[in-house]
């Protein structure tokens, strides 16, 4: 997990499923950074979620970020939900079943010395973010 200092921020963030009430595990999320408004993205590396929705070893920040972007792969998840299900109840296959949202893309800005928890709140129509605690 990253931890802020007095010139850098953090960030952590959590997925969960609202269509079951349940955390979303095994989703890749991607870290990017930038130190302007108009500066290139920097690729920091990634994670996945854990058996908790959680992604605990996220990439720090580095010195000057002012902006990030979370990346989060949301369709092999949500194909592997819908194959699960139709094993459970073949008969009830909906071929035309696809994923509406296969990625989620969050940017938001940060301040040095602050740390940011940023949850995805999931369902296969929908999704909301949130600044956390």
């Amino acid at each position: 997990m990253s931890t802020s200092t007095s010139t850098t921020a953090s960030v952590s963030t959590h997925i969960l499923d609202t269509s079951v009430g349940r955390p979303a595990e095994a989703v890749a999320v991607r870290l990017a950074a930038r130190s302007g408004r108009d500066a290139a993205w920097q690729a920091l590396g990634g994670s996945a979620t854990d058996a908790d929705g959680r992604c605990k070893d996220l990439p720090a920040l580095p010195e000057g970020t002012s902006h990030v972007r979370l990346d989060f792969e949301v369709e092999p998840y949500f194909l592997k939900k819908q194959a699960d299900a139709q094993q459970d109840a073949p008969a009830n296959r909906d071929s035309g079943a696809g994923v509406f949202f296969p990625e989620v893309a969050i940017t938001f800005a940060v301040q040095p010395g602050e740390h940011y928890h940023v949850p995805l709140l999931l369902n296969p129509f929908g999704y909301s973010v949130y600044r956390g605690s």
